[in-house]
């Protein structure tokens, strides 16, 4: 990774960590997100791929936290498409806004085969291209969104890449545009669960990148609206929960 990359990524990270501190509601959004994934994963040797700020461990002690720069909270420095450990090792990979970063997910995903025990789990946080989140991925999001990319296309110079640079189209991509095509090259990695979420409160908290519109008073209410507007959520949901098991 390029010097001046490395030091960029490291100061925006940093600058999560902060903005995780000083925003009640990107904690509260988080939280809940944590108690979902933790429902999913196995117990054992967890490992999360892309920390970051270094959240996860207020929720999952025992974990494996890495990313592909160094920061003092994390435990390890590595590169998902190529994972330092034997095979049949990990009980659980934990991603968290991750694989829409990944240079090549089909490198990640034959070491997720790889590393993972029987019936072991990869468990998945990722946005979700809906009718409604489209235009702010497409338009409001620094990531951007490129609908026509090829999530199964293995790239050159992986350490090229600038790792907080991304594409917000590519789980949905794989998981529901093209998702024979995963489960023909992926035959061992069963979809166990697929859920799309998060229609309102997500997107008003303003995430980490923008200034939160909804007051405190109207969380609650807001998030019982929201689960009435459940069946609706292929069109308007901005997240997309997607649990993996090794048969």
């Amino acid at each position: 990774m390029h010097p001046e990359v490395k030091n960029s990524a490291v100061q925006i990270l940093e600058e999560r960590r902060q903005i995780w501190k000083s925003k009640k509601i990107i904690r509260t959004v988080y939280s809940r997100w944590y108690q979902i994934i933790g429902h999913a994963v196995r117990p054992g040797r967890i490992l999360e791929l892309g920390g970051g700020s270094g959240t996860l461990k207020g929720y999952f002690p025992e974990a494996i936290t890495s990313d592909v720069v160094f920061a003092p909270w994390l435990d390890a420095v590595l590169d998902a498409h190529a994972l330092p450990f034997g095979s049949e090792i990990l009980d659980s990979i934990i991603l968290f806004d991750v694989l829409h970063h990944l240079k090549s997910p089909v490198l990640f995903f034959q070491e997720v085969d790889r590393v993972l025990k029987r019936k072991g789990r990869c468990v998945m946080m990722e946005p979700y291209v809906s009718w409604s989140s489209f235009l702010v991925y497409r338009f409001l999001h620094a990531e951007g969104l490129n609908w026509h990319a090829d999530p199964f296309k293995i790239a050159e110079n992986q350490s090229q890449k600038d790792p907080l640079r991304g594409n917000q189209a590519i789980p949905t991509l794989i998981f529901e545009k093209h998702k024979k095509r995963f489960v023909n090259c992926f035959p061992r990695l069963k979809v166990v669960l697929e859920e799309r979420m998060d229609s309102i409160l997500y997107p008003l908290s303003g995430g980490f990148h923008n200034p939160s519109i909804c007051p405190p008073s109207l969380w609650k209410p807001l998030g019982f609206i929201e689960e009435l507007l459940r069946p609706l959520n292929r069109c308007l949901a901005f997240r997309l929960f997607v649990v993996l098991e090794k048969k």
